[in-house]
């Protein structure tokens, strides 16, 4: 291996950064704040990685990522699944700080993940603003389920704390539109996806946060991303079902609210659903389909920065 070669895994806790190099084997720990994230950058400027991979850790990591990023260096955040599982195939059950930062490192020198572009600060603002309405209507959803049942001295609090919710919800949706419209590139966008029917500004919103490379790959990367195609499962004579695995669940799920409400009154996604169903298709068989087809028209309109038009879209049916 060239020393340029040389790549790096940072384990991430809330106290301390734990780092491997490879393939000197040089570890390091400094903490995670600031002064700590300043002193892992000079160390790593030094020795030139050509990869640096952390583990997403529910933003503990965000600190580190945006230190090294800033001094432009080759950071990759990746699914803890896929290095738990990386490790698994290798035998590597042991768990310690250190250890993970080394396995860390041999999965950025084995599988060697893509280096993308990180979100800018608004964007990491509108992901947030996303994250925090998504823990409020689940908070909503489940104080109207105890509601229903709850005892008469609760039943007051509950109420106060449900009319409390609704206008957090409502204050969130407020700073979203005012993000959105704040940024010219994202309010185009917004208007292209939201012209079609099906697609609401919540919708829209994740999107733009959780899904940047929409009308920039191609529909098949797209779906893969999101997690929408359907993978074969055969082995010798074996034909398994396919079905969709992986990708990127945020956007899936409001991607499927949306179909669900495009499959009853959006012309074409319509049509494509009635007709899958008539050949005899599932339900869920079908709905998927037409989050594929969904997926590739929205692709395909902010590509070419058109908004929706009924007669442009409706040979993407067949």
């Amino acid at each position: 291996m060239e020393p340029n070669d040389a790549v790096v895994g940072v384990d991430v806790s809330k106290e301390h950064l734990d780092v491997y190099l490879m393939p000197t084997g040089d570890q390091k720990r400094v903490t995670n704040d600031d002064a700590g994230c300043a002193e892992l950058t000079t160390w790593l400027i030094t020795n030139a990685p050509c990869r640096i991979v952390l583990e997403a850790t529910g933003g503990l990591e965000m600190l580190a990522v945006s230190t090294l990023s800033a001094a432009g260096l080759p950071v990759v955040v990746v699914n803890p699944r896929q290095v738990r599982n990386f490790a698994k195939a290798c035998g590597l059950l042991a768990k310690t700080d250190i250890l993970d930062a080394k396995i860390i490192a041999r999965f950025a020198q084995a599988i060697k993940p893509e280096i993308r572009p990180l979100k800018d600060e608004t964007s990491q603002n509108l992901a947030a603003l996303l994250a925090r309405r998504r823990q409020l209507v689940e908070m909503l959803v489940a104080e109207k389920n105890r509601v229903i049942s709850a005892a008469p001295t609760v039943r007051k609090g509950i109420m106060t704390h449900i009319a409390w919710l609704t206008q957090q919800i409502d204050d969130v949706d407020k700073d979203i539109s005012t993000l959105i419209q704040s940024s010219e590139s994202w309010k185009a966008k917004e208007e292209i996806l939201t012209s079609v029917k099906g697609i609401g500004p919540v919708t829209a919103a994740t999107i733009l946060a959780a899904l940047p490379e929409l009308g920039t790959i191609s529909r098949q990367q797209l779906g893969a991303l999101v997690g929408v195609c359907p993978y074969n499962r055969d082995s010798g004579k074996f034909r398994g079902k396919r079905a969709i695995s992986g990708g990127r669940a945020t956007v899936r799920s409001v991607l499927y609210m949306a179909t669900l409400c495009a499959a009853r009154f959006n012309p074409v996604i319509k049509a494509f659903y009635q007709r899958l169903t008539s050949a005899g298709k599932l339900h869920k068989v079908a709905i998927t389909a037409c989050m594929r087809k969904l997926l590739t028209i929205l692709n395909a309109m902010v590509k070419n920065n058109q908004k929706w038009d009924h007669s442009k879209f409706t040979p993407l049916l067949h």
